[in-house]
């Protein structure tokens, strides 16, 4: 059974935003670290950038690790940017990028972006090694011969 977990995350107003694409390995992984969770989300640390991302279906938030505020006696972290997917995310191929905007709604956020594929890249691949190294059979598969009875 899963912990549920409730966290709160305060939504600024919009101060920009722009189109872009995502790579289509980072966009990839990500959607499979969601399929994979019992949950409607997933959180990934990125520690590098002390910025939490949270993947959903139709969008991955950036929060501030290190701010929080209050408002009407509830706590919770600031979104940096997101990144909002079309509902309709048709590709050519698996391996063709993602279309997506991104939104701003701090000022610090756009030097956030300029690092955030790499790093964010990082971060999921380490959160997807650490998901094969604890859930998949150490040892590997076992095959036996099927014996004809």
């Amino acid at each position: 059974m899963v912990k549920r977990v409730t966290e709160t995350f305060f939504l600024p107003d919009e101060i920009d935003r722009n189109s872009t694409r995502i790579p289509a390995p980072l966009y990839n992984l990500a959607h499979t670290l969601l399929t994979r969770s019992e949950l409607d989300c997933v959180f990934i640390p990125i520690r590098s950038l002390l910025v939490l991302a949270v993947i959903t279906e139709h969008e991955i938030i950036f929060v501030d690790s290190l701010s929080y505020a209050h408002q009407d006696n509830t706590g919770g972290r600031i979104i940096l940017l997101a990144w909002q997917f079309r509902q309709n995310r048709q590709r050519d191929a698996l391996d063709s990028p993602v279309s997506c905007e991104v939104i701003y709604y701090t000022e610090g956020a756009r030097d956030t972006q300029v690092r955030l594929i790499n790093e964010f890249n990082q971060a999921l691949n380490a959160a997807d090694s650490h998901y094969r190294d604890s859930e998949l059979p150490a040892n590997g598969a076992k095959i036996i011969k099927f014996k004809k009875l």
